[in-house]
């Protein structure tokens, strides 16, 4: 049974009993059913500011277990790293090495991909330090090895033609030189036999007969046939390929011509003395990339360790070259 509700009347001294509306009636449970409500919102915030909700919790969870995945593959990728950086001092210093090729700067192998707005889209996240980084590190990774793929595509393809270049590359000495006695004057500073100035001899000289046959170093093409007076006289240059041509200067005459095919050992010319020469003999230089280098290095084919000291002492007590 519903309360009955009274009101004292103090016009009539008596209680008067309380009719309500259907109106009032409504408010009435409109103000407990908003009173309610924000009661219980308080409460909600309350409650998950001190305590997470399942939902959060789950997120909360898969966030820390994806931040520890990057983790991981952070530390893989350094390990990554270290393997490529072994690969690449590898690629440098002996691979490329072996077959004459120059090595790879490291400013093309960790040239950089993209600008700052590269990564643009992944800020504005809790974690975006540890993704951006992920992903800028897998990006070098990335660059790195496709610059590295591209160095071994080169060294195959140096490796099918490592038996022609070893065949080509100046190998042995220009003239019969089986005791050494002809082993003039070598690379370095000379007094110059006309001139008799301090001067750098880029080349070798051989005394020889005049006549003697003058052999070409490796395989390759004549080049030119000089003819002259002066300077080295009459000259033949062989052109091996891989960076490497030969000049044979002083010479009596050429026995090839321009354009020529030549294989290690024919008989190119003849010791002559022919422009600012002092006596017969063979002046013999290597050229490398367009940089004349010492001759000395190239005599691997001919001499045995020994031999080639003997051939360096030699070479160093001329005071003074022959051209």
């Amino acid at each position: 049974m519903a309360k009955v509700k009274f009101s004292f009347n103090p016009s009539s001294l008596q209680y008067d009993r309380i009719e309500r509306t259907v109106w009032d009636r409504l408010l009435r449970f409109l103000a407990y059913l908003t009173g309610s409500l924000l009661l219980g919102f308080i409460y909600m915030l309350v409650f998950s500011y001190f305590f997470d909700l399942p939902k959060e919790k789950q997120l909360k969870r898969e966030n820390n277990q994806m931040k520890a995945q990057y983790e991981i593959m952070n530390g893989r990728l350094d390990q990554v790293s270290i393997v490529l950086s072994d690969l690449e001092q590898r690629d440098d210093n002996m691979y490329r090495t072996i077959f004459e090729a120059e090595p790879i700067s490291s400013s093309v192998r960790t040239q950089g991909r993209g600008g700052v707005s590269r990564y643009s889209e992944l800020e504005g996240y809790d974690n975006s330090e540890i993704v951006i980084e992920t992903a800028k590190a897998l990006d070098a990774l990335t660059k790195r090895i496709y610059v590295q793929s591209k160095s071994y595509d080169e060294l195959i393809e140096l490796a099918r033609n490592k038996e022609v270049m070893v065949a080509s590359i100046p190998a042995i000495m220009p003239i019969s030189n089986k005791d050494l006695k002809r082993t003039a004057s070598g690379w370095g500073w000379r007094i110059h036999p006309i001139y008799k100035i301090r001067k750098f001899h880029y080349g070798m000289d051989f005394t020889a007969p005049t006549g003697t046959p003058v052999y070409t170093t490796g395989d390759g093409v004549v080049d030119r046939i000089i003819s002259s007076r002066r300077g080295y006289g009459n000259q033949v240059i062989i052109d091996h390929g891989f960076g490497y041509k030969t000049r044979y200067a002083h010479l009596k005459g050429p026995n090839v011509k321009k354009g020529q095919k030549v294989k290690r050992g024919d008989v190119i010319a003849f010791v002559g003395s022919t422009g600012l020469s002092t006596a017969p003999h063979l002046h013999y230089e290597v050229h490398r990339n367009g940089k004349m280098v010492d001759p000395k290095n190239f005599y691997f084919n001919d001499l045995t360790p020994a031999e080639y000291d003997r051939m360096i002492e030699i070479s160093m007590k001329s005071g003074q070259s022959f051209d």
